[in-house]
C-alpha cells in the first residue's frame, strides 16, 4: 500500500519536502519599484505676474514694444478656442497725425526734431539759445510713436501680454512721451514759471495671462503716456 502511494505522488510530481513549481516571471521586491522610461523631475514653479519681465529689465517703462518672449503659440492657440474672439478684437492698424492731431499732418509730426533742445531749464543753469530757438515742433519736446505694445502693466501692476502681430491682429496705440519731463516749455519766459508736464489715458486691449493660460483672452485697462503738455501755473 506504501508502495502504491509513493508512486502515485511521484506521478504527480509532487514530492516531499520539494518547492513549488514557479509561474510566470518572478514577483519584484515592493522596496524598489522600477523606473519606466525616463521620469523628468517636476518642481512646482510659482508665476509672478507682478514680476517685471524681461523685456522690461532694463527700462522704466511699463511696456514693451519687443518681446523676446512673447508667446505667440499659446495665444494662437487661445484665438482659436474662444469662440466670441470676433467681439472682443477692434483695431484701427493705419493711425497717423493725418486722423488723430488737428492742424498737424502726418509728414510734419515725423519730421519733429528735438536733437538740438537741452531742457537746461530742469537745473540751475538759466535758459540757452535752444530755448528759444529750433525748427517746427511742439512747444513740449517729446516722442510720438504709433505703436503696437506686446506686453505691459495693467492699472492693477500686473504684466500682461498684449495680442499684437498674432495672425494678423493687431491693436495700435498713440504713445508721445515728454523728453524733458518737468523742463520749462519752448519760447516761454521764465517769468511764466512753465513746466512740460506728461499725460496718459486709459487704454482697454484684448490681453493674456501668461501666469494663468486657463484665463483665455480678456479685456484689460493700462496706463500709457499720451501727450506731453505745458502747464502754466497760476
Amino acid at each position: 500500500m506504501a508502495l502504491l502511494l509513493s508512486v502515485f505522488l511521484a506521478c504527480a510530481g509532487v514530492a516531499l519536502g520539494a518547492r513549488p513549481p514557479a509561474y510566470g516571471h518572478p514577483r519584484p521586491a515592493y522596496g524598489h519599484q522600477p523606473a519606466y522610461g525616463h521620469q523628468p523631475a517636476y518642481k512646482p514653479s510659482y508665476c509672478d505676474p507682478t514680476a517685471t519681465p524681461t523685456c522690461a529689465a532694463n527700462s522704466t517703462l511699463n511696456y514693451c514694444l519687443e518681446d523676446p518672449e512673447y508667446p505667440e503659440y499659446e495665444i494662437k492657440g487661445a484665438i482659436t478656442a474662444d469662440h466670441i474672439f470676433a467681439k472682443k478684437y477692434a483695431d484701427v492698424a493705419d493711425q497717423s497725425a493725418d486722423d488723430l492731431v488737428d492742424l498737424v499732418t502726418k509728414a510734419q509730426e515725423e519730421a519733429f526734431d528735438y536733437s538740438y533742445y537741452t531742457g537746461a531749464s530742469t537745473g540751475p543753469s538759466p535758459y540757452d539759445a535752444t530755448h528759444w530757438g529750433g525748427p517746427e515742433g511742439y512747444i513740449c519736446p517729446s516722442d510720438v510713436a504709433y505703436a503696437r505694445p506686446r506686453r505691459a502693466q495693467n492699472v492693477e501692476g500686473k504684466w500682461r501680454v498684449i495680442v499684437n502681430d498674432v495672425h494678423y491682429y493687431t491693436q495700435t496705440a498713440r504713445l508721445e512721451t515728454c523728453l524733458f519731463p518737468e523742463a520749462a516749455c519752448r519760447a516761454l519766459a521764465p517769468c511764466y514759471k512753465s513746466h512740460c508736464t506728461q499725460k496718459y489715458v486709459y487704454h482697454r486691449l484684448l490681453s493674456f495671462d501668461p501666469c494663468d493660460a486657463y484665463k483665455g483672452l480678456f479685456i484689460d485697462i493700462y496706463k500709457l503716456p499720451s501727450a506731453c503738455s505745458c502747464h502754466v501755473p497760476a
